[in-house]
Parts: C-alpha cells; structure tokens; sequence
C-alpha cells in the first residue's frame, strides 16, 4: 500500500509541492479558473510555504498543453546575466568561482513568466491567483521539516546578510517545526503588484497584468532592486530589468513507447532524461525486473552517458551551438550505447561524445569529491489539468541563502548564476545576456488522444533521473501513479554538480534502503560506489504528477511522501 492515497477525479486536478500550494491551485480551479490560472496560483504559493528553494523573484520555467490547439509549448522563464556581468571578474577575483553573493544575481525572470502564462494562456486577474500566496505570507504557515533542514543546513549564509536573518532565523535561531512563519515584506510587494494591477484594471484585464508587471520590472520594486545593487557593487541595472521578457518556444520532443516526451530546450537539463530514454529504447526493458542488480546498473549507466554529453554539450542555445538534434538521435544512441558493459560500472563519469569541435564547449575537470553528496541547492514543482483537457507543468525555483534578501521586498532576486562556470569555454560560461543552464526541468507526456502525464521534481541533478524512474515505473513496469512514485529510487553523482563549486563523486551511486542489500552487494561488485540511503529521503527528488485518461476522463493525481507534497481533485 502507497503512503499516500491515489488522488481521483474526473473534474480537474492539482499536485504541488507543497500542500498549500495545491490547496491554492484547487480553489482557483474551484472558482472556475483553467489549467494556467490554477498552475501560476500554486507556483505562486510555492514562492512562499517552499522560500527556502523557490523564490518570488527566482525562475519559473513552464510548459502548457492547450487542448484546443493541441499544442505544447514552453515560457523559458530564465533570466540571463545583467549586461555589466565579466567572467574575467571571477577568473581574476574568485579564481574561476561563481561566489556566494550579489554577484550571483541574473535577471529574475518568475514574475514575469507566471504573468506571461496568465496574459496568454489564462483567464484570470494577477490578484485572484496571487491572493493565497499573499494571504500565506501576511499571516504565515506553520514551519514544516524541509524546509527547517534546509534553514538549518545553510544557517551559517543566512547570518550573512542581516536582512536573510532577520526572516529565516527569527529570534535567532531557525523556526521549529509547527512554528508560524511569517513574511510581511513579501506579502507587501506581491500586493503592491496587485494594487497597481487594480489601478489600472479600468484599461482592461492586459492592462491590468501590465502594470503588476512594470511593478516588478519598471517600478517602485525595480527601483529598490537596483539601488541595492548599485549601493553594494552588484551587476543588475533598471535597463537588465526593464529589457526582460520570457521567451515562448517550441517543446523538445522524444518519442517512447506510442507517446510523446516533451521537455524544454537545452537551457535546461530536460533534453538529459530524453536522452536517456533514447539509450534505453535500444533495450528490451520488459525484460528487466524492477529494480534488479541488471536493471539499476544499466538505467545508471545510461544517466551516467547522458549526464556526460549535458557538461560537454548543452548550454544557453541563443549562445551556443547544441546539437540536440544528433544528441537525441538513434544512431547517436547506437553509437553511445557501446559504452555500456554489461558487467562493468564505469567508475567516474564517462567521456562525452565527439560531435566536432563546433559543438558545445571545452570539457573541465571537476574536483573530486568523497563521502555523501549533500541535497542539492533545491527547487519545487506543481502541475494541474483542468475540466477541458488542458495542461500546466512548471518547475519553480531559487534559493534564500545564497545572495541577500533586497531590505523592504522580502525577495532574493534570482542566484541562478551559481549554475554557470566562470570557466572561459564551458558551454554554461558566465557572459553578458547569456542564461545559466538550469536544472528545473518540467516534462508533460501526452499518448495522443488516450493519456497524458504532467510531471516534474525538485533535486537538482537529481531530478531528471527521478523523473525518468517515475515514468519507466507507469509506462514499462505498470504501475500505479502513486506506486511509480513511492518506489525506491537510485541516483547517480558522478557527473560534476550543476550547482557551483560543480564538484562531482566519481562512481557514486546512492540507493533508498528498500532495495536490498544482495543488490547494492552485486552493484558494488560491478565497480559502482554504493551508499545506502534511508528507506525514503528527499535526496533522491520528489516527484509530482498527474495522468489523464484521455479515453474515460479519470485524473489521477500523485504526490511524493519523501517532501511536502499533496495531490487534490475533484
């Protein structure tokens, strides 16, 4: 039996990371709103009951299926870096890191990616779906253990900075678990958005949205943003700022098993998990027992490949050649997959392919790190389908000890930059305008006309490989939505960590405690570098989804137990 029930309905349906969110998300549906209206209230409240790892300012990547057009799209919802940004900086200053800090700082890109979704694809007003959040963040929620851990193990950056202080660590010390949290600088700058939006709603529901966004971008809070910057010899200019808008692009696509993978493009790690599905199509994986010795050594070694072709290959397409076309291609997985033994772990990351000198960037290595890797710089996720058929899936994220809280706004404008290499010829090279490569990677999966599946997961370098698990658990395994996510999971480090200092654990391979030993034993015996995890943790991700059955309309909602997370419908 599952910990957590299987989530029926055949109305509409959200899974968020984080109850509240999804409490948010259902009462817009409630009252009538669509996918997108409900999708952007939970990701929202994320930003407020998840402000350890999902920040108001951060990024928000995002995909939608609109049933009327049968379309998949993507809003990139990454800002780049500010125009002033030097990689020479950090080479000659930081010798070749990305530091703690302000100078973390790319341009925040959430706020106007969750308003672009609503301005396109939505139906309500700014302040109808940001009332939950501000509502969480005015009066407070109570403390729960994630995000306690994460307050706890990163207790010495918040110190740091007197305004990160003076909110995570109250009284100081971090709150206790059942604690109320509150966060009245945020709850007053998302509802300075929603009283300019008012002022203006006369002009009509664009205009509305407009003016919640120069709010942000052009406004009082830009202005507080770029004043700190300025008095503390940041990057971020009022013209970084003001010139951002998030891109609507194209889906990337991977056919599997008579469906269709969508993930964003190579500014973020999601082309990774397709072209692991790639390798695997090579495989008759019906063949395999579930977590067998076989089964997790051939699934980690196909991470392992792919996650090497993401450090050589995949970076900002705007700045970078990738070639994602021949990266996800089945001769280049025939090619790949001789790299594979069948009795053999490879006891570091493997070599990337050879695609030509044109692709890419120059190979660095990473230092090596030992012991346990830690939870990774983290992130949320929340996804809904409403009465209609259409889809909202986005990965939310930044963190709140890694670059100061700008006083008076209650918001870390985004540290994303710590997903960029201040190393020059990396792919993901720090330069002016140039996105970092992301991790947060949203996917929907869609069999035409009989089923579809939002998903997606916090966990950094994690998460692409527990998604893949989560859907080889439905698609080739058979099981339930909330079983494919309740099942023990496997995770591979030895890829150099997206996230700055980007060290890597050559060989290592961490397993959840209900797989059992004489298979972490066989593993060991194959070369891999086992480490036994508790039976359920959240350092193997924690994934939320959603299935549709396209043929009876049933919605099945599913949530992972190792977080916060919650499913609800109706």
């Amino acid at each position: 039996m599952p910990l957590q029930p299987t989530i029926h309905g055949t109305r509409h349906m959200v899974s968020a990371g984080h109850f509240l969110a999804t409490q948010a998300g259902f009462e817009i549906l409630e009252a009538g709103g669509n996918a997108v209206d409900a999708g952007v209230a939970a990701g929202l409240a994320l930003g407020i009951v998840h402000s350890d790892m999902v920040q108001f300012a951060g990024v928000a990547p995002i995909m939608i299926y609109l049933k009327e057009r049968d379309e998949v799209l993507t809003i990139s919802g990454l800002g780049g870096w500010p125009k002033a940004a030097s990689i020479d900086r950090f080479v000659q200053d930081f010798n070749g890191t990305v530091p703690l800090g302000l100078l973390r700082t790319v341009v925040p890109a959430a706020p106007d990616a969750w308003i672009l979704a609503l301005e396109r694809y939505g139906t309500m007003s700014f302040g109808d779906v940001a009332a939950a959040s501000i509502r969480y963040a005015r009066e407070g929620f109570s403390m729960h253990y994630v995000m306690r851990d994460y307050i706890v193990a990163h207790q010495d950056t918040y110190e740091q900075w007197a305004s990160n202080k003076a909110i995570y660590l109250p009284n100081g010390r971090p709150p206790d678990v059942g604690e109320n949290f509150v966060q009245t600088d945020l709850a007053r700058s998302i509802q300075f958005m929603v009283d300019e939006e008012k002022a203006a709603s006369g002009k009509g529901r664009t205009a509305g949205l407009q003016a919640a966004r120069d709010a942000f971008y052009k406004g009082d809070l830009a202005k507080m943003i770029v004043d700190y910057h300025r008095e503390n010899e940041g990057w971020l200019t009022a013209e970084d700022l003001a010139g951002y808008a998030s891109a609507i692009e194209a889906p990337v696509r991977m056919k599997f098993r008579g469906m269709d993978v969508y993930t964003c493009d190579a500014w973020c790690q999601g082309p990774v998990m397709q072209q692991m599905i790639s390798l695997l199509k090579g495989y008759d994986l019906d063949t395999f027992e579930h977590n067998s010795t076989d089964y997790i050594h051939l699934v980690s070694e196909v991470m392992k490949l792919s996650m090497a072709d993401r450090e050589r290959y995949y970076g900002d397409p705007r700045f970078v050649d990738v070639p994602l076309d021949t990266l996800l291609s089945e001769a280049y997985a025939d090619e790949r997959r001789q790299q594979i033994r069948v009795d053999e772990a490879w006891p570091e990351m493997p070599p990337a392919g050879e695609l030509g000198s044109q692709y890419g960037g120059t190979p660095v290595a990473a230092m090596r790190f030992e012991g346990s890797p830690p939870p990774s710089g983290d992130t949320s996720y929340c996804c809904t389908v409403d009465k209609v058929g259409n889809i909202f899936s986005a990965t939310p994220s930044d963190v709140s000890w890694e670059s100061p809280i700008i006083p008076g706004t209650g918001f870390c404008p985004s540290s994303r930059g710590s997903q960029s290499w201040a190393v020059p010829g990396h792919a993901s090279a720090v330069a002016p305008g140039k996105r970092p490569r992301l991790t947060p990677n949203p996917a929907i999966a869609i069999e035409k006309g009989k089923w579809a599946m939002p998903f997606g997961t916090p966990g950094g370098d994690t998460q692409t490989q527990g998604m893949l698990q989560v859907l080889l658990n439905v698609k080739v395994f058979g099981m339930g939505l909330q079983d494919a996510i309740e099942a023990p999971r496997f995770m591979t480090h030895s890829q150099p960590d997206s996230f700055e200092p980007h060290g890597a654990y050559p060989g290592k391979l961490t397993v959840e405690g209900r797989i059992d030993e004489a298979t972490s034993d066989a593993l060991a015996a194959k070369g891999h570098a086992v480490e036994r995890l508790p039976d359920m943790t959240y350092k193997t991700s924690g994934v939320c989804a959603i299935t549709a059955d396209l043929e009876t309309g049933i919605l099945e909602g599913g949530a992972d137990p190792r977080r916060m997370s919650r499913a609800m419908g109706r």
